[in-house]
């Protein structure tokens, strides 16, 4: 197993003269959390498209397990998953059949034994024969973890997956995910707004603003350590002041 899930080297993502991402460079280490925070606008989604192959970095590079996806983006690919509540799945198939149709394309072994235990974990098996297009928003979430799930990615990238869920159902997801990161097998990049779910989740954070990396560190640490009573409160003192770096507290 290489030593880490995601290197990504200096990438930038520019569209004419606008600078969507600058020069950002990060890791994720398997059995590690990372969340990516940053205002609306930050480049936290272009940068996971980057990750993804989906958009092209204008510089920069992206390794998966140590392949450069420049070079072999579907051998990377297998390594990984992805799930976003605007990554919505075909409403005309049922659960069951979205689960089989994804599996197949993913080529995962003993695929009907590792539908009914995504099912059961994240319970969805109730729900197996309905169409996904009448499922509720929270329902729907699971279902893309789900699908997430089913190739046991060594690199998974979440973004915002619980925004749509209510809190009962939010702590079984982060719950799931919290375990699937303790195996070591797997590096998680995460991004979020909840700025508690961060804290509860993430082992290490990366705050973005106009496309560049202001601050990272231990969530539950970081406040303090910038003088800031929540880490809530850094994120909004951030985005509010997006050019200028706290200083430590005195």
């Amino acid at each position: 197993m290489a030593t880490l899930a995601l290197q990504a080297s200096h990438l930038c993502k520019r569209y004419g003269e606008l600078s969507a991402v600058e020069d950002v460079s990060f890791q994720v280490r398997h059995g590690e959390i990372l969340g990516l925070l940053g205002p609306n606008g930050a480049g936290k989604t272009t940068t996971i498209n980057m990750v993804l192959g989906i958009l092209q970095p204008s510089a920069g590079s992206v390794e998966i397990e140590g392949i450069d996806i420049a070079r072999h983006r579907s051998r990377a690919m297998a390594h990984t998953n992805f799930a976003a509540v605007y990554a919505t799945m075909p409403g005309n198939l049922t659960v069951h059949q979205n689960l089989r149709f994804f599996g197949l394309l993913y080529n995962v072994a003993g695929l009907n034994a590792r539908i009914e235990t995504l099912l059961a974990e994240l319970d969805l098996a109730h729900l197996r024969n309905t169409r996904s297009g009448v499922l509720s928003s929270g329902e729907q979430t699971r279902l893309a973890l789900a699908k997430a799930l089913l190739n046991e990615p060594r690199l998974l990238l979440l973004d915002e997956p619980t925004a749509s869920l209510d809190p009962s159902a939010a702590d079984l997801i982060r719950g799931r995910i919290r375990a699937m990161a303790a195996t070591g097998r797997c590096g998680i990049l995460w991004t979020s707004h909840n700025m508690y779910e961060v804290q509860e989740t993430c082992h290490r954070v990366l705050f973005v603003s106009r496309g560049r990396i202001l601050l990272e560190g231990d969530p539950k640490a970081l406040p303090q350590q910038h003088g800031a009573a929540t880490l809530e409160e850094l994120f909004i003192r951030l985005a509010r002041e997006p050019l200028a770096q706290p200083g430590p507290a005195s």
